[in-house]
């Protein structure tokens, strides 16, 4: 691990990192630290500021990559050159050889690549922080690409993941800080990336997806070869599509984007509420448009390997707080997040009211180009200091998720209105939800339960009244033995002060005559005193 850390500090070092960092805006103290840094005798290059940070990103690993993929679709947060430079990072890492690519393939099946595969492309189609895809042809004809893990790839990211743990310890040491729950946003966040090794999962989860989305005009899924795919391996149909960031090859086919920014934001809400089941690494590398249709387009979703599903409560809780936050009603939200126990339980509903409109209110009602999500969070975050609101890591992958969406929308089609485009769903939701078609399909649910336990109800109610009376007589006998305890408590209460009164008698005989020779002699004070002390010594 020291090793590791050596080796960011190194990263850090040699692309002077520390030119990022906006000096005007540190106390006065670390900057003058850094302007007196040894940093500052290494020479930056002729590299630009992207440049440098992609490149530090890539030496670092999976991990930094993944940051950096994020960071991507955030442009409204990011200058232009920087965010050029991580959008590069989406599909643009560096490769690692054909050679290894072949070998990892044949290990896997256990045969030769000739004999998988009619043709097997050295070079690959794209090349992300995890894996890297090759183009393939199947002895059938048909075209597929061939999904392949970095080989080593899983030490480096044990050995991030240790660092990101120890960094996470020390900021939980931070009262500010604690209500981060910085150690389980670690967790969560290690369990998800380390499922994207296992494309076995990955292939199950984008069997699901397309299963969800089976003949929809909104989202095309490629299918699974199950029988080439493997743990480090996996086979998938190829798919034609254009990438949803090549913003040109859209407008040359007149794609109809305000309508494909609509489905995007449609398919997020439909996956989150109607299936539970949500595609949670959607930047744009992942997504592509189909060419067919472009007036009514539908989106190509790849790389499943990170999803996301919440809870019902959470599901209930976060429709609930969307659509109080679309009808202003900021009350509704501290209540909401009262009783779910986000926030202190001495949390006033109408003070959090009251700081929540104020950062909501001025963002409300206008055009997605006017709306940054990523200061809305900054302001509730903010806010929250005062509440004890608490980070919900069951939350994190929906909200990256979110912000992604968020910058995916900003890019196809600025003037998009995410409230209006999202209201009628979730009040649609909520309707199908609470209402008489949601208690049918509720009821339809368990009514295979409801029907195995019918025939056991006799039995299950005769053995619950069974079980109230033996419990009413366990009672009864403990209220007997209780009121023999107090009864026996007593009586030895009595005997102790009769044993206590006889040896204070005895004591007195036998020192009558010293004490009455010293009781002669004494003020009345003092003898009162005497006795009192001696009836209180009988009594006790």
């Amino acid at each position: 691990m020291l090793l590791r850390l050596l080796r960011i500090l190194w990263v850090i070092t040699r692309f002077r990192l520390d030119t990022l960092i906006p000096l005007e805006r540190l106390p006065w103290i670390l900057r003058t630290l850094l302007r007196l840094s040894p940093l500052r005798l290494v020479p930056i290059g002729k590299r630009s500021r992207g440049a440098r940070l992609r490149l530090a990103l890539e030496s670092l690993g999976p991990i930094f990559v993944k940051f950096g993929q994020v960071l991507s679709t955030r442009r409204d947060l990011l200058p232009g050159d920087i965010a050029d430079e991580m959008r590069r990072l989406q599909d643009q890492v560096p490769p690692f050889p054909g050679v290894q690519a072949r070998a990892v393939v044949e290990d896997e099946l256990g045969m030769t690549v000739a004999l998988a595969f009619a043709r097997f492309d050295a070079e690959p189609l794209a090349s992300a922080s995890i894996a890297q895809v090759h183009g393939a042809r199947l002895h059938t004809g048909e075209e597929v690409v061939v999904k392949i893990i970095r080989p080593g790839i899983d030490r480096v990211m044990r050995q991030d993941m240790a660092l990101m743990y120890r960094f996470a310890q020390l900021l939980a040491l931070v009262p500010e800080a604690r209500r981060l729950r910085p150690v389980e946003v670690v967790r969560d966040y290690e369990a998800t990336l380390f499922d994207e090794l296992d494309l076995h999962k990955e292939a199950a989860n984008t069997s699901q997806l397309k299963r969800n989305f089976k003949n929809s005009p909104l989202l095309y899924v490629p299918a699974i070869h199950w029988e080439l795919t493997r743990q480090r391996m996996m086979v998938q149909e190829r798919i034609y599509g254009i990438p949803v960031a090549d913003m040109a090859a859209l407008e040359a086919q007149e794609t109809d984007l305000k309508r494909l920014a609509e489905r995007g934001v449609e398919i997020f809400f439909t996956q989150v509420f109607r299936d539970n089941f949500f595609h949670a690494d959607m930047h744009p590398g992942n997504i592509f448009v189909a060419r067919e249709h472009p007036r009514d387009p539908q989106y190509i979703a790849i790389d499943c390997g990170i999803v996301g599903s919440l809870t019902r409560e959470d599901q209930d809780y976060l429709a609930r707080n969307l659509l109080a936050f679309f009808h202003q009603d900021y009350y509704e939200v501290a209540a909401l997040h009262i009783e779910s126990g986000w926030v202190g339980e001495h949390t006033r509903a109408n003070e959090f009211a009251a700081a929540i409109r104020t950062v909501c209110e001025p963002i409300l009602e206008k055009p997605l180009k006017d709306i940054s999500f990523g200061q809305v969070l900054l302001g509730l975050f903010q806010t929250a200091r005062r509440f004890d609101m608490e980070v919900q890591p069951q939350l994190v992958l929906l909200q990256k998720t979110l912000l992604n969406i968020e910058g995916l929308g900003r890019q196809l089609y600025p003037d998009l209105d995410l409230w209006t485009t999202a209201k009628p769903f979730l009040e649609q939701w909520m309707q199908e939800r609470a209402g008489a078609l949601g208690f049918w399909e509720s009821l339809k649910r368990q009514a295979p339960e409801l029907t195995r336990q019918l025939p056991e109800l006799p039995v299950l109610a005769h053995q619950a009244l069974s079980q109230m009376e033996q419990e009413k007589r366990q009672r009864r006998r403990q209220g007997e033995a209780l009121g023999g305890i107090r009864h026996q408590l007593v009586r030895e209460g009595r005997r102790g002060r009769r044993l206590r009164l006889g040896l204070l008698l005895v004591a007195l005989a036998l020192a009558w005559q010293p004490l009455a020779q010293w009781a002669a002699g004494q003020p009345w004070p003092a003898l009162t005193a005497a006795v009192i002390g001696l009836a209180l010594l009988a009594w006790y």
